[in-house]
C-alpha cells in the first residue's frame, strides 16, 4: 500500500483529494488543525503547521506505522484581502507562517519518510505568476514566495530523485471564498484610506469568483500530476481570463487601468 501525507486535509480541496487517493487503495495520513474521521484508509492527524514542534509530532505519529511516503501534498492556506498599510501586523504574520512557513515545516521534517520517486506536489494560486489586484497583495506574495520556494526546492530534491510540482489552482468552491466575501466586507466596512475604491473592486472581485470549479476537479488533477512518470514543475486549473489579459499589459498600463476602474 502507498502511503500519502496531505495538509489542510480536512478543506475542501484537502477533503477531496483524501477521499479520491484513498478509494484508490491508498493509506492517506491526513494532517489538519480541525480533523474527523472520513471513511477508510484516511488517517486524521491534528496538527498546527506553523508550530514546529506540532509538525515533528505530526512526523513521529506518521513514522509509527509509515516505513516510507509516497508524497507530500499541500493544502493548508488561509485566504486575506486587506491594505497592505491598514492591515494589523500579527494578520501579516499569519498569512506568511500558515501559507509558506507550514509548507517549509512539512517538507523539512518529513523529508526522512519520501523515497526515490516521490513527489510533492504544492497548491499555490493562480496569482502566483501574476502580478496581483490591489488589496490582495498579501495573499499572493505569501502565493509567490510559495512557489519561488517550490522551484528552488525542486532544484534541490531532484538530486535526492524527488520531483516537486505546484498546482495554480484558480476560484475553487469551497468555504474559502465564502470567507473571501466575507474578509472583503470587513474590509469595506474598516478601510479609512479606500472606501470608494473598495466598494468597486468588490464588483470585480465577485466577477472574479463567480468562474469557480468543483473541489473534486481538483483532486482529479492532482491525481493525474501523481502519476505521470515525469512531471512538469507547474500545472494550471480555472485561469481566470481577465486576469491573464490584464497581465499581458506592460506595467503602467497595468497600473493606468487599475486606477481607472477604482479611483
Amino acid at each position: 500500500m502507498k502511503n500519502i501525507v496531505i495538509t489542510g486535509a480536512f478543506g475542501g480541496m484537502g477533503l477531496e483529494t483524501s477521499k479520491l487517493f484513498a478509494s484508490k487503495g491508498f493509506k492517506v495520513y491526513a494532517i489538519d488543525r480541525k480533523t474527523y474521521i472520513e471513511g477508510e484508509n484516511i488517517i486524521p492527524i491534528k496538527a498546527d503547521l506553523t508550530d514546529e514542534e506540532s509538525v515533528k509530532e505530526a512526523f513521529l505519529k506518521v513514522k509509527e506505522t509509515a516505513e516510507s511516503i509516497d508524497a507530500i501534498i499541500h493544502f493548508a492556506g488561509i485566504y486575506m484581502l486587506d491594505s497592505l498599510v491598514e492591515m494589523e501586523t500579527a494578520d501579516f504574520e499569519r498569512i506568511v507562517d500558515i501559507n509558506f512557513k507550514g509548507a517549509f515545516l512539512i517538507n523539512k521534517h518529513f523529508l526522512p519518510l519520501l523515497k526515490e520517486n516521490s513527489r510533492i506536489i504544492i497548491t499555490t494560486s493562480e496569482l502566483a505568476p501574476l502580478w496581483p489586484l490591489p488589496f490582495t497583495g498579501i495573499y499572493a506574495v505569501t502565493k509567490a514566495a510559495l512557489e519561488k520556494y517550490a522551484y528552488s526546492l525542486s532544484m534541490e530534491l531532484q538530486l535526492k530523485k524527488i520531483k516537486v510540482s505546484v498546482l495554480r489552482a484558480g476560484a475553487v468552491s469551497t468555504n474559502m471564498l465564502g470567507v473571501s466575501t466575507a474578509a472583503l466586507d470587513r474590509f469595506v466596512e474598516k478601510t479609512e484610506l479606500y472606501s470608494c475604491n473598495a466598494q468597486r473592486f468588490k464588483k470585480i472581485v465577485e466577477s472574479v469568483e463567480a468562474r469557480s470549479v468543483r473541489p473534486e476537479k481538483v483532486a482529479g488533477k492532482v491525481e493525474r500530476i501523481f502519476s505521470k512518470k515525469n512531471p512538469a514543475f507547474a500545472y494550471k486549473l480555472n485561469r481566470n481570463p481577465l486576469l491573464l489579459m490584464l497581465n499581458l499589459l506592460p506595467k503602467r498600463l497595468q497600473l493606468f487601468a487599475i486606477k481607472l476602474v477604482l479611483k
